[in-house]
């Protein structure tokens, strides 16, 4: 196969090159397609890989594999380590999804460990007397949280499929929030942006900031100790410290302190829930995608399945047929999501429906190639012929052939904005994934409907799609990307760009990408592409808009013999790490 001659020859070189990716793409777009032209390698590992949006992360995981632990052991300990040292995303407050590949069971299972509305929640508890939205309570106050479900979900996959005690996997963190890391310059300009948010809470301010209010400095020490705390109560005591003992006591002391609805009970009662992930196929390969309440894996499923009446590989990676035909198709799938998408445990999804290759097919022969259908004539399918919602990723293998894909979140950059006072850590603002009312957008502009509204105990839906792609059974392709609404269309670039250009994957993550979410109706796109190929766009219809950096994505690859992992240069601080032994 062309793709493994393509992927062997990366072996040449371990290293990631540090360009813009402006001028890889331009330098990309004279190279042809079908031969190995790449200016971007791989990390080569013979016993495992790590891929996270932050090294010391990584590096942490990669570890934990040395010492003899599997996927989810290093899973769980680059979790808990990016908590500290990606602090905007990484979290113990937040939730999020993941897919763990069970090699002895051949099996892939779900697992959801997001946020769920608290006891005291209501559908109309962000809105004021006249009927208008309060945003601070909405977005960025003690109300704006979810139960967590993040230290639940590690907790869950190591008692159930890892090899490690939580005293192990939570070590490493412990030390970097106790002994301090040196502040990066992603981190400093991160917490410079983001300062006169963050200084609105107190116990926010004193833990990313100076005691006289000034700002770290790159290479300077940033220490956590609230956060070593709490992280030193996970070792010692596990999960139920966080749900039930010590770490519970303050964050309850904290939400009724600052009008919180969030109760003892709401955090004692939290569950996490193995469920079936999405399948689908794509080129001969088999995908696994999360399930709802996450919209992403059923609209990967759907968007893959439309695009294979299309001959995306002839018409070629940048083409202004190829890119149509994905804007179309994404449409089509983000008009479904507006309607179709909710809590499983509340509403019945049509996730047969929805992933039906007949159902595809009826909106591929919808598209056509010189006109762009304007959103307003897109509806949500009629799906009652096929009755037969600031976020980080990262992927681990290992030799035995686990694996766990993890997407996680406290939504906007740093959640809430809220600090747990003694305890070190950001809380979620995750209820801003729920709609509000149908026709008011989510906080990424996206469309809901009344199925997604605030209920007690109801998970919001998210955009979130961690992904494994198998190759006869054995995990093959590890991806997954934040972005908000933009995860969904990353990830299908990535795995279109591999599958079906048979790009490795350090090509498929630099080439610019493209995102189209139904409404509002403009066609997003990273620069780097052909400006012929965008006067065409233009010329057929398309609002096309200039877009900032697309996602973060971090995969990994194993062709039967080596893995390869490659972390997205569009943030700064990513790294993937493969294991030698």
């Amino acid at each position: 196969m062309r793709l493994m001659c393509m992927i062997a020859l990366t072996a040449l070189s371990v290293s990631v090159a540090a360009v813009p990716v402006d001028a890889q793409a331009e330098a990309l777009e004279a190279a042809p397609i079908n031969e190995y032209n790449a200016i971007n390698h791989p990390v080569i590992g013979r016993n495992g890989m790590v891929a996270s949006q932050n090294a010391a992360a990584t590096t942490i995981g990669v570890d934990i594999l040395r010492q003899g632990g599997n996927a989810i052991d290093a899973a769980v300990a680059v979790g808990l380590a990016l908590a500290v040292t990606l602090p905007r995303a990484g979290n113990l407050g937040g939730g999020g999804f993941m897919l763990v590949h069970l090699a002895e069971d051949n099996r892939t299972v779900a697992i959801d460990f997001r946020e769920t509305a608290p006891s005291l929640a209501h559908r109309d508890m962000y809105f004021d007397a006249e009927g208008q939205v309060d945003e601070a309570a909405y977005r960025f106050s003690h109300k704006s949280s979810g139960i967590p479900g993040t230290v639940a979900g590690l907790d869950h996959i190591l008692r159930e499929y890892g090899t490690m005690s939580w005293a192990e996997v939570v070590e490493p963190a412990f030390q970097l929030a106790r002994d301090g890391i040196v502040v990066t310059d992603d981190l400093a300009s991160n917490l410079r942006a983001s300062k006169a948010r963050l200084t609105q809470n107190p116990a926010s301010a004193a833990a990313f900031y100076k005691a006289d209010g000034s700002e770290y400095e790159v290479g300077e020490v940033l220490r956590q100790p609230d956060l070593a705390w709490s992280l030193e109560q996970l070792r010692d005591g596990g999960a139920d410290a966080f749900y039930r003992g010590a770490i519970a006591d303050r964050i309850i002391s904290d939400m009724e302190a600052h009008n919180g609805i969030m109760t003892r009970e709401d955090l004692a009662g939290y569950r996490v829930i193995e469920r079936d992930p999405v399948e689908g196929s794509y080129q001969g390969f088999d995908v696994r995608a999360m399930s709802a309440p996450s919209s992403g894996g059923m609209h990967i499923v759907q968007m893959l399945n439309i695009l294979d009446h299309f001959p995306i590989a002839e018409l070629g990676y940048g083409s202004a047929d190829a890119m149509h035909v994905m804007a179309e198709a994404m449409k089509l799938a983000y008009a479904d999501r507006s309607k179709y998408l909710g809590d499983p445990d509340f509403v019945d999804l049509p996730v047969r429906q929805l992933t039906s290759r007949a159902y595809a097919a009826e909106l591929a022969a919808g598209i056509e190639m010189e006109r762009a259908r304007p959103s307003s004539e897109i509806a949500p399918g009629d799906l009652s012929p096929y009755e037969s919602p600031e976020t980080t990723h990262y992927s681990v293998m290992d030799s035995e052939g686990n694996a766990v894909v993890n997407t996680y979140t406290l939504m906007f950059s740093y959640g809430s904005g809220v600090v747990i006072d003694g305890a070190g850590f950001l809380m979620n603002n995750n209820m801003g994934n729920f709609t509000l009312r149908p026709d008011i957008p989510d906080a990424f502009g996206l469309m809901g409907s009344a199925d997604n509204q605030i209920a007690a105990g109801r998970r919001p839906v998210s955009s979130m799609t961690p992904i494994i792609v198998l190759r006869d059974g054995v995990p093959f392709l590890l991806t997954g990307s934040p972005g908000g609404s933009r995860i969904i269309t990353t990830n299908l670039q990535l795995l279109v760009n591999v599958l079906e250009h048979e790009m490795n994957i350090a090509d498929a993550t630099v080439r610019p990408r493209i995102h189209h979410q139904w409404q509002p109706d403009r066609l997003e796109v990273e620069s780097g592409f052909s400006p012929d190929a965008v006067r065409m766009l233009i010329q057929r219809g398309h609002d096309v808009r200039a877009a900032s950096a697309m996602g973060s994505l971090q995969t990994v690859l194993f062709d039967g013999a080596l893995f390869y992992g490659f972390s997205d240069p569009r943030r700064p601080g990513a790294m993937s790490l493969g294991f030698r032994p």
